[in-house]
């Protein structure tokens, strides 16, 4: 049986579907949205995270590093990471908890045991289990696996894709999956390749044949981001996107910076611009907009 890359089960969820959930977070995305706020989720491989500031200096990540990738410099504990191959000796080492691992191989019996602890709450919340990430779908097999196991016993289910995948995946999970969360952060395919990596044709493309050829319900989750689509422009272009069509609810989300810590965690720089955060209230006129055209909007999950 196939194994997957998850790097977080967060149970008792109600941000990721209906009810009381489970979130089990894939780890791997084909976007590099330079607002991303689970940074760990990029990237398709475990990666090595240095909470700098839970570390007690004892200097013995150093002594075990086998490429020479530690040092201790300006009094502080220092990770090469073009030097680091991702071994992982040091966490072995870490009595301090500051260097741990982000994304682990997982069976579908382990994930399985551990969001079925709660399939009692799901039947009592309508809730279920959503597959998020990164982009779960990066992980075809294993998704479809997980999908088919659930349903097995009955459990509702949901997938978060940011909607860039081959149609044949999306095509593989239809029948077990009841909804889709599909985020869609811009129309401009040329500011979208600039700001997330990849132009958005394919997933306009995909969102369209969900729409033609599914029967799950299509939650359109877009992250409203300073500088980047936070203007009346693109959601009169949604909204005329998605007139007449079969849309479930729209969810605005504020775009803010809680996530800004992890990309030194990882020894990178947070690399979008704009400092502006989106207080809820400044999203009501693009959620009037969006109402005018009949659907069901909300401000957050």
């Amino acid at each position: 049986m196939p194994q997957g890359l998850i790097f977080s089960i967060q149970r008792f969820s109600i941000q990721d579907g209906p009810g009381i959930r489970s979130t089990v977070f894939f780890k791997g995305c084909p976007l590099s949205c330079k607002w991303c706020s689970n940074p760990e989720s990029q990237q398709n491989e475990p990666e090595l995270m240095h909470r700098f500031q839970n570390c007690q200096k004892c200097r013995a990540c150093i002594e075990v590093c086998p490429t020479n990738a530690i040092a201790y410099t300006d009094q502080q504990v220092k990770i090469d990471r073009k030097l680091c191959d991702n071994c992982f000796d040091c966490i072995d080492v870490c009595c301090s908890g500051a260097l741990e691992t982000t994304g682990q191989y997982v069976s579908l019996d382990e994930v399985i045991d551990e969001v079925c602890r709660d399939e009692l709450y799901y039947r009592n919340s309508e809730g279920g289990v959503t597959l998020s990430g990164g982009e779960p779908l990066m992980q075809a097999e294993f998704a479809l696996e997980l999908l088919k196991r659930l349903k097995s016993r009955s459990i509702d289910t949901t997938i978060d894709t940011c909607g860039h995948a081959p149609w044949s995946v999306f095509e593989s999970v239809l029948p077990f999956t009841d909804r889709f969360l599909f985020d869609l952060k811009q129309l401009d395919p040329n500011l979208h390749r600039s700001e997330t990596g990849i132009s958005n044709d394919l997933i306009i493309a995909n969102l369209d044949q969900l729409l033609k050829n599914s029967s799950a319900e299509i939650w359109i989750r877009v992250p409203v981001i300073s500088g980047f689509n936070d203007n009346q422009d693109y959601f009169t272009r949604l909204k005329d996107l998605l007139k007449g069509r079969k849309i479930h609810k729209i969810s605005l989300l504020t775009y803010h910076k809680w996530g800004t810590p992890k990309y030194q965690y990882l020894g990178r720089e947070y690399p979008w611009h704009s400092e502006v955060e989106c207080p809820a209230d400044s999203l009501e006129k693009f959620k009037s907009t969006l109402t005018e055209g009949g659907f069901d909007v909300t401000i957050g999950f």
